[in-house]
């Protein structure tokens, strides 16, 4: 799949928040272990940012607290939508391509969870086979618009924007292009922005499942 560069819209959202992340004050670590995010390809954030507590619900209809659900797991957090043309389809692709190239003794401890920003159109089932696309180990989330609004606001992440032009059903949704890699600590200590290849997303996991 070829990447194509993030529209305008996303652009604007991704600087804001990668600037953000980077210059957090007051966050803590959590947990009883430091991680050492030294060696990562991604850029690490000069404050670790805790992990959020919110509850969504699985493609399956089920409750999903996403600290709770997560303890013990590396996590990668994105926000996006199935309807995305580039940012969405391009960062699971890679993370399911790399993931192809480690060993269940990496796999086993990841959990990738994908929050839809479009629950209008991101039906359970929408999501459900989207995410199968790229691998159906991936976690996908959905709500309403408050409660993912809600998440976001934990991270600081903003809100994202839809972009209407002449036909109300196909548009698009500015939204952060950052997944967030949490580690046992349940922190994250690195970010991964548009662009990352394949071959970085997989050195890193095993570095994170090996140090998170």
């Amino acid at each position: 799949m070829g990447q194509r560069l993030p529209g305008p819209r996303a652009l604007a959202l991704l600087l804001p928040v990668l600037l953000g992340v980077l210059g957090v004050s007051g966050c803590r670590r959590t947990g009883l272990h430091r991680f050492d995010p030294a060696g990562l390809a991604g850029p690490q954030l000069g404050q670790p940012i805790p992990k959020p507590d919110f509850t969504l619900t699985t493609t399956a209809g089920q409750a999903f607290n996403f600290r709770q659900e997560t303890k013990g797991f590396v996590t990668l957090l994105f926000f996006g939508y199935t309807h995305c043309p580039d940012i969405c389809p391009v960062h699971l692709a890679n993370i399911a391509a790399a993931m192809s190239r480690l060993g269940p003794e990496v796999n086993n401890q990841l959990k990738v969870v994908f929050v839809t920003t479009d629950p209008a159109r991101d039906t359970p089932d929408v999501m459900r086979r989207w995410l199968d696309k790229f691998d159906p180990r991936f976690i996908g989330l959905v709500g309403s618009d408050s409660a993912i609004n809600a998440a976001l606001a934990q991270l600081r992440m903003g809100t994202p924007e839809k972009e209407t032009g002449t036909d109300p059903v196909n548009y698009t949704i500015g939204h952060p292009a950052l997944v967030l890699a949490f580690t046992r600590d349940d922190s994250a200590h690195v970010v991964y922005p548009f662009g990352i290849r394949q071959a970085d997303w997989a050195h890193d996991l095993r570095l994170l499942a090996q140090g998170g």
